[in-house]
């Protein structure tokens, strides 16, 4: 069965693809699409990523269509490693495009810097997908600081039309200043929907040539004092590009001004009245003789942005020459908050300072109580079983259980519990080194397949180096599941770029690892068994457990599946199967359990969950 992504363009509804439509044309786009588009637009012929929301979409799309449109796409294993990739087309003399979400940039940071340095020959665009509100992460980071921590220019859409234009400037600015260019958006505007106009889908050139230049590419100290000179004359041309960009702009009349950039923009322009607004577009370097402009002759400035007040201190800092009697009002006034993306209640909360319209229409929202409704592993999923094994083979003796970033993280719910500590991608591994060193508590890591190809493969190194004791569950099913199956190293890959998956259980070897064992979590009682045997050694130990994603066995066509049910007359109502396993097919019907067949995978877990053997196989 051939699977097309819903973000395959309007394709997903009743439309035609994304990658088709003449210039002129409009189409309704999510802003992932939109930037999508610009790439084929702007000819781009390299493209890479590590999948992260809110910028998935794109992955999905360029998988979809890049053998067609003749370019190079790949999912990397990391966003280090896509930066790198993408950076050395980029130096080749082939426009590149590599992207991830906020928290993916501290990963390619380091390759990121350097390219500040050297430069590229060829556009090259490095989309941040920043997550205002945490609505997909472990922290709401404000990427605007990578910007000018790598000197490197910074633009940032508000709406998906806007995502586009500045996403196909960008390859032009990039080759302009012969550096990377930075796209920050929000999630707001990679998942917001809005009229794009399209142009001419553009042939890429996926080819090129690297010239050597070792004073330019290879910065070792003598060189990169140079390329460090370099990069300061290049600060010059960047700020004489904020100055001129049409992405910086004015609108309205008034004492009251209003400088905005982002998503917040739109908020902002749509409820205040009566302001005159800068919009900032190109916001690293900023435009600082535009804003010492605007600044004069206003009474009161209001500065929208989200998360960090970045742009609000370099108004104060500004205004101090141009206008040290103008108010400023944002967060460090106190006006404004600092975390949590923007939302009309925002722009209704400074009513007192400035008129605001529609303002009754923003301050009733319907009032209804709803019941908490936390996130839970899907019915059926593997992960479950693992972490009911694991705890059944504790046997009530205490551990120290250190997580990771995927599904799995779910694991932290009630009745589960399987969550103590979380950093960040392959975190968990390194983690449970130290826990295992200074506690004498038994240590269980637990990390995803796609998630220990990223990251967790320098933990596993290091803790078969330095002996640590701990035991480390693999949780494998097959795809990276948390931001829309993507393929990884250990699933390999289909079409003109096939490849053959990787075989974890021999790279844990190779890492150094003895104890190795490899289960399949639906067959419970041998999964608890091999994590008894693991809790007895006195040396590392990785568990596998290997079983595909339900979900993404449906996306392929599913299989015939196993139907169950509960024999009433054995039901003791021991709620083992609700209160411990907690599979959410699990029912009560009056004084027994029951399974919600609408729900049920048939995956048979809960056979061997139950202690009296009343759910049996349905006839």
């Amino acid at each position: 069965m051939r699977i097309t992504p819903r973000s395959s363009g309007d394709a997903s509804r009743g439309g035609p693809p994304l990658s088709e439509g003449q210039k002129g044309e409009r189409r309704l786009l999510l802003g992932n699409e939109a930037i999508a588009r610009a790439c084929l637009e702007a000819g781009v012929g390299f493209a890479s990523t590590y999948p992260g929301t809110p910028s998935s979409e794109i992955g999905l799309i360029f998988d979809e269509i890049s053998p067609q449109y003749g370019f190079y796409f790949e999912y990397s294993t990391n966003e280090k490693v896509a930066m790198e990739t993408a950076g050395a087309a980029a130096a080749s003399g082939v426009r590149s495009f590599v992207f991830m979400k906020h928290v993916g940039v501290n990963v390619a940071s380091d390759p990121m810097m350097s390219l500040g340095y050297t430069g590229v020959r060829a556009g090259m665009v490095i989309l941040s997908a920043d997550d205002p509100s945490l609505h997909s992460s472990q922290n709401e980071q404000d990427n605007r600081h990578y910007a000018r921590l790598g000197n490197l220019p910074m633009l940032e859409p508000s709406t998906p039309a806007e995502a586009k234009e500045m996403a196909l400037a960008g390859f032009e600015l990039s080759e302009r200043l012969g550096c990377p260019v930075f796209l920050r958006t929000t999630t707001r505007v990679n998942h917001a929907r809005g009229l794009v106009p399209l142009g001419d889908v553009k042939a890429p050139s996926a080819k090129g040539h690297f010239d050597k230049d070792p004073q330019r590419f290879v910065p070792v100290p003598a060189f990169a004092r140079m390329m460090r000179t370099r990069q300061i004359e290049r600060l010059k041309l960047m700020a004489d590009e904020t100055e001129g960009s049409r992405f910086n702009f004015t609108e309205g009349e008034g004492d009251v001004g209003v400088i905005a950039s982002g998503v917040a923009y739109t908020y902002a322009r749509e409820f205040l009245n009566g302001c005159a607004f800068l919009k900032l577009g190109m916001t690293n370097p900023l435009p600082e003789k535009t804003i010492a402009q605007f600044l004069r002759g206003k009474r009161r400035v209001i500065v929208f942005e989200e998360l960090d007040p970045l742009l609000e201190d370099a108004v104060l800092r500004i205004a101090k020459d141009a206008n040290p009697s103008v108010e400023v009002i944002g967060k460090r006034s106190g006006h404004l908050p600092l975390a949590f993306e923007y939302n009309p209640e925002t722009v209704a909360s400074l009513s007192q300072l400035v008129s605001v319209k529609g303002l009754s229409n923003i301050l009733t929202p319907a009032k209804v109580s709803l019941p908490v409704r936390p996130p839970v592993l899907c019915a059926g999923c593997p992960h479950r079983a693992t972490f009911f094994a694991i705890r059944r083979a504790l046997g009530g003796r205490e551990a120290v259980v250190s997580t990771d970033i995927g599904c799995y993280t779910l694991g932290l719910n009630p009745p589960l519990g399987m969550a103590d500590f979380l950093l960040c991608m392959g975190s968990s591994v390194g983690a449970a080194g130290g826990f295992a060193e200074v506690t004498d508590q038994k240590v269980v890591a637990f990390i995803g397949d796609s998630t220990l190809f990223h990251s967790g493969i320098p933990g596993i190194i290091n803790a078969a180096f330095n002996r640590h004791v701990y035991l480390l569950v693999v949780l494998d099913n097959r795809t990276t599941a948390m931001t829309g199956h993507q393929p990884h190293p250990g699933t390999g890959r289909s079409g003109a770029r096939a490849s053959e998956p990787l075989d974890i259980e021999a790279l844990v070897r190779g890492c150094g690892v003895r104890n190795v064992v490899s289960v399949d979590p639906y067959e419970l009682k041998k999964t608890i068994e091999a994590a008894k045997a693991a809790f007895d050694n006195n040396e590392l130990t990785v568990i596998i457990a290997r079983r595909a994603c339900p979900l993404a066995i449906k996306k392929k066509g599913g299989e015939e599946r196993t139907r169950y049910t509960v024999n009433a007359e054995k039901c003791v109502f021991c709620r083992t199967c609700i209160g411990k396993f907690a599979c959410p097919a699990m029912r009560i019907d009056g004084k027994v359990a029951a399974i919600d067949e609408s729900m049920c995978i048939g995956c048979g877990a809960c056979v061997d969950v139950c202690p009296k053997g009343a759910i049996e196989v349905a006839k």
